[in-house]
């Protein structure tokens, strides 16, 4: 990418700071545009927040570096405290874990150890679920439905005599779809009296859903899976959480080497900050918002098929190019989702910032034209 373009994105990201966020100005929240990665790609591939770590979250991480000779015991249950409270629970209902994905590494042990059987549908978050087949478990994948959501009454038939858990992902990665409460709630109401269900809640907070958290005081088979990589921005400080009922907790404390252990002191330090600045996060959900009703406007004027999105990326089908999507994408310097599914080429775009859609859009327009 040219010292222009650089100067020119990064322009256009502080002109933001026009705008306003109801009584609270933009100007004074909107100061963790990130800088231009030194190979000067534009990621837009793994669902990450562009706008993040916010303010308090990064003043946290650098008073943590000064601690981060020591063990950050005290630190760590004080977080696990912290989101207890947040969800009516207490800290007995928290597991911390180096981000969400170090505790569904827990998930595969837990189905795996008996040689168990789990059901999850496909296409969702799978990089878990290798490791659950490598250590002996087996699976069954279900189709999603046509507009691509989860089919409930296809996993409820995919379950065997020698099924342990079920796993959904709400919203769904990489669909962006998302279930009805009233008939989700009944679905995990009536499963998880004969199995785990571990129910990943990574971009729950892009939608005014309620989580599934109100289970696991008295539900000793549910398991909610949390995340402060995605609207949080701290996926590269690895940190994440599950809620369950304190034996449950118990059981995946004990298949952890160090219990609570795996997020580092200035992790944790970040993750205990960003719950307390919500005016951050109300502007990256109102931005992330804004540029996905311009992405949506772009697919419909170029007839390309997309699916309404509760998240922070959009899934859509390049059936009508014909050549590599992704590498053409590639050339003009935007990393973006590879093809998920072979059939009317369906793929996945992570939301930028204002700048970063406008190269994209640029990109799309001359890729199609």
């Amino acid at each position: 990418m040219s010292t222009n373009r650089r100067l020119w994105l990064k322009q256009s990201s502080l002109a933001l700071a026009g705008l306003t966020l109801g009584s609270k100005s933009i100007t004074a929240l909107d100061q963790t545009i990130t800088a231009t990665p030194a190979d000067d790609f534009i990621r837009l591939t793994s669902n990450e927040n562009p706008y993040g770590p916010s303010p308090k979250a990064r003043k946290a991480m650098s008073e943590a570096i000064l601690r981060s000779n020591r063990y950050p015991w005290d630190d760590t249950t004080k977080l696990r405290e912290k989101i207890g409270k947040r969800f009516n629970l207490t800290k007995d209902h928290v597991i911390i874990g180096a981000g969400s994905s170090e505790i569904l590494g827990l998930v595969a042990q837990y189905v795996a150890r008996d040689k168990s059987h789990f059901v999850a549908p496909d296409n969702t978050f799978r990089i878990w679920r290798r490791a659950a087949l490598d250590l002996g478990a087996t699976m069954t994948k279900t189709d999603l439905t046509q507009d691509k959501k989860f089919d409930l009454p296809a996993m409820e038939k995919a379950i065997t005599g020698n099924t342990k858990l079920l796993y959904i992902c709400n919203p769904n990665n990489p669909t962006g779809t998302i279930l009805d409460a009233a008939a989700f709630k009944n679905f995990v109401t009536e499963m998880s009296s004969k199995y785990m269900l571990a129910i990943d809640e990574a971009y729950l907070e892009y939608t005014k859903q309620p989580s599934m958290a109100d289970f696991v005081a008295s539900n000793k088979n549910v398991l909610v899976l949390k995340t402060f990589s995605k609207l949080f921005g701290l996926a590269g400080a690895r940190i994440g959480y599950a809620l369950a009922h304190p034996d449950t907790i118990k059981l995946f404390n004990s298949m952890q080497p160090w219990p609570n252990a795996g997020a580092s002191a200035t992790a944790v330090a970040a993750a205990s900050a960003s719950l307390d600045d919500a005016d951050f996060f109300d502007m990256v959900i109102q931005k992330n918002q804004v540029e996905k009703n311009k992405l949506y406007s772009l697919y419909q004027s170029l007839n390309m098929p997309y699916i309404e999105s509760y998240s922070n990326f959009v899934y859509y089908s390049v059936s009508a190019y014909k050549g590599d999507w992704q590498k053409e994408l590639e050339k003009r310097n935007l990393l973006c989702g590879g093809i998920v599914e072979e059939k009317e080429k369906w793929t996945r775009i992570t939301i930028g910032t204002e700048a970063e859609m406008a190269v994209y859009t640029k990109a799309v327009k001359e890729m199609l034209a």
